[in-house]
């Protein structure tokens, strides 16, 4: 299985399924002297012989490792001058070296260097704060880390400094005179001079840029940037390959296993000193508003109606702080797309109610009266704790079945920003669909494939069957798509494509597989990418995803988002297909394509979506003017172009939608479930997506009647 390097190699099952690999060089090596090295060899090892693929860990590996690194610690290049990089350049190459067992140096070497820049600029910014900014100067503030270069010398520097803290000084200028027009004339308005204006605004960001030196200055410690190092290597093997450091815990998951949590239902991450959502919840405000993505950064949080608070320079912990709160109170929060593209989302915090995480139905009346049933599934997920937990096949079947008694004609599964989960219950779950055979094969390196099988020859759902995805459904999502679409017992519908994950991850304890003392020190995890997943035909989910039969416009389309956006992500490939006999079908694939082409190019709200996100696409969100006329020109153009995407992908003409009765029973006189449930049947009622794919499954149950009276007619 693995490589012929004289290595001994323990495999054990830990508590969990977890696996670890505990690896010992029978060769002399030079043995870690510190915990830092002893971290580097064991990553090294767990690469090099666990990793499904592994790149060779050599000069060109250390080169990548070194460029990410530098980005970890200053991907604006506002730290560091020239000088400074040239003078790294020796240890470019060196970092393989030390993954290997030569004496750590490159990461002191840097981060000796890194602490004295940041005091020089932590000098610098107060210094460039005192003085006021002229906003009718024609100047551009370059945002693209991509096109900076490091500056010269301290003058360069400091005009660099100068120009990113007027920008951020005009941003707050611009919101207080906004503020100012809209409370003009009101009781107890005072108006203030646009010096007094500019002077606030300067306030603001000294703030802001207060509060995040202090944190780089006295709770960003060494080890935090020597993490950075180590993450630097994992992704260079792949994106998902990952150091958790020993004491990284987060505040979201400690309130969800306490079972009390009153938020929005996201998980936060610090990048380069912002905050960033780094996972979404199924069922939690977030979610549901359908505005808010993982990879989002979240620059403000405001109480209802109160006055925004910045978050540059908080810390996770502090911004969690800020967005939970009391039960059904609202927190807005203003984000900012990958894209540059920045929105006001309100949500109102509530308790993360674990049946929100779960399959649940409704009946939506389509064309020609046709009744059809809906599932929206969050997530694959399963309850491994106890045996009568919930699980998701189990509950897709009972919502099937609560649907067929309700005569529905037709089925829509709605994965939309599933992200996967449990892969035994994506197998069953295609399994309601089909008479039994393969449903996914999943390889280890160097092994032959497993493959995965429905084994039940029932069909819980025998009916037209439409699979509803977007960019956000990954892994068991396009497990689940793909085999519904190899076996053509459905039709999958939605964006260009899906995310692309097709890559299984393990979190292994590295201190289990420390050889260094009968007491190790706590070393921390790395999640480690050890197989990947095939579809029955041989094709990867890895790269490419699932392609949808029907492709409708979607308004995510231009963030740039998937698998294949990650640089280092693994290739796509095919290995052999399994042997599976696919669903007589009794509908025209291309007949219904046609037809849905025709009413998507026909639909203002369609159209509308591909000019807009054509427009951001190659909207220049990274040069922006500090004139301010121009400036909030540029905001408002960008402001009306996403308020034009959010109101065209509701429907004008809303769809039927109907809870089912056996549900009502549940739900009324329950407050709560009342309410969850009204945004829940709103949200499907104007969904501009669901509205064509209900068209789309009302041309199937068409043919699918049509094919019935001809095999009657037969007989």
């Amino acid at each position: 299985m693995f490589s012929k390097k004289s290595f001994m190699i323990i495999l054990v099952l830990l508590l969990g399924g977890s696996i670890f690999f505990a690896v010992q060089s029978s060769g002399i090596r030079r043995e870690p002297t510190n915990r830092f090295e002893r971290i580097l060899k064991l990553i090294g090892e767990f690469l090099e012989e666990g990793h499904y693929n592994p790149k060779k860990i050599d000069d060109g590996f250390s080169k990548v490792v070194f460029d990410k690194f530098m980005k970890y610690l200053d991907s604006e290049k506002s730290y560091f001058l020239q000088s400074d990089i040239k003078e790294f350049k020796k240890y470019e190459g060196r970092i393989d070296d030390e993954i290997h067992g030569s004496q750590l140096e490159s990461f002191y070497a840097i981060n000796t260097v890194y602490k004295k820049r940041m005091e020089e600029v932590a000098v610098l910014y107060k210094e460039i704060l005192q003085k006021p900014f002229d906003f009718n100067v024609d100047e551009k503030y370059n945002d693209d880390d991509d096109k900076r270069t490091y500056p010269r010398n301290e003058a360069e520097r400091k005009e660099a400094w100068r120009l990113k803290l007027k920008y951020y000084t005009l941003d707050r200028y611009v919101d207080l005179v906004e503020q100012q027009e809209k409370n003009k004339g009101k009781e107890g308005f005072e108006a203030k001079t646009n010096a007094q204006l500019e002077k606030e605004a300067r306030e603001k960001v000294l703030k802001t840029f207060d509060r995040m030196f202090d944190r780089l200055r006295n709770r960003f410690k060494d080890e935090d940037r020597f993490n950075y190092l180590v993450n630097s290597i994992t992704e260079t093997m792949d994106p998902h390959t990952n150091y958790l450091p020993p004491l990284e815990k987060i505040a979201f998951d400690e309130q969800m296993s306490a079972g009390e949590f009153f938020g929005i239902g996201a998980s936060l991450q610090e990048e380069d000193g912002n905050i960033k959502i780094a996972s979404i919840v199924a069922g939690g405000a977030a979610a549901k508003s359908g505005e808010i993505q993982v990879g989002d950064f979240i620059l403000k949080v405001a109480q209802g109606n109160a006055e925004p608070q910045d978050l540059t320079g908080f810390e996770v912990p502090d911004a969690v702080r800020l967005i939970r709160g009391k039960k059904d109170t609202e927190v807005r929060v203003t984000i900012k797309k990958p894209s540059g593209a920045i929105k006001v989302v309100s949500m109102i915090r509530e308790k993360i109610d674990l049946e929100e995480n779960r399959a649940k139905s409704t009946i939506i009346k389509g064309p020609d009266n046709h009744k059809i049933g809906y599932i929206f599934l969050p997530a694959f997920y399963a309850d491994f704790q106890d045996a009568n937990g919930n699980r998701c096949a189990q509950d897709v079947a009972k919502e099937i079945i609560k649907l067929k008694a309700e005569g529905v004609q037709g089925l829509i599964i709605d994965l939309r920003l599933n992200g996967g989960g449990s892969l035994m219950e994506t197998v069953e779950m295609v399994g309601l669909f089909i008479e039994d055979g393969p449903v996914v094969q999943v390889k280890s390196r160097d092994e032959a494939p497993t493959i995965l099988r429905d084994r039940n020859k029932n069909v819980l759902w025998e009916g037209p069957l439409t699979v509803m995805v977007n960019e956000f459904s990954a892994s068991a999502s396009e497990i689940f798509a793909g085999a519904i679409q190899d076996y053509k017992r459905g039709l999958v519908v939605g964006s260009t494509s899906t995310y692309g994950k097709g890559t299984v991850q393990r979190n292994i304890e590295l201190d289990r597989a420390s050889w260094v003392s009968n007491n190790p020190s706590d070393l921390g995890n790395i999640k480690l990418t050890l197989q990947k997943f095939y579809r029955v035909t041989g094709a990867s989910t890895q790269l490419k995803g699932v392609v949808p039969d029907i492709v409708l416009p979607d308004q995510y389309e231009y963030l740039k988002m998937r698998e294949k956006d990650e640089p280092t992500a693994l290739p796509w490939d095919e290995i052999g297909g399994a042997q599976f006999k696919a669903w007589k079908s009794d509908f025209d694939l291309n007949y219904i394509i046609q037809q849905s082409k025709q009413r998507v190019a026909q639909s203002p709200a369609f159209t509308q979506i591909v000019q807009k996100t054509n427009w951001l696409s190659n909207y220049d969100d990274k040069h922006f003017s500090l004139k301010i006329d121009k400036f909030r020109q540029e905001k408002k153009t960008l402001g009306n172009t996403i308020q034009a995407i959010d109101s065209v992908t509701k429907l004008t003409s809303p769809l039927e939608v109907t809870n089912l009765e056996v549900d009502m029973a549940t739900i009324k006189g329950n407050t709560n479930k009342e309410e969850r449930n009204k945004l829940f049947i709103t949200r499907l009622k104007n969904d501009l997506h669901l509205g064509e794919t209900v068209n789309i499954m009302s041309d199937m149950i068409q043919q699918h009647f049509i094919a019935q009276n001809k095999q009657a007619a037969k007989q």
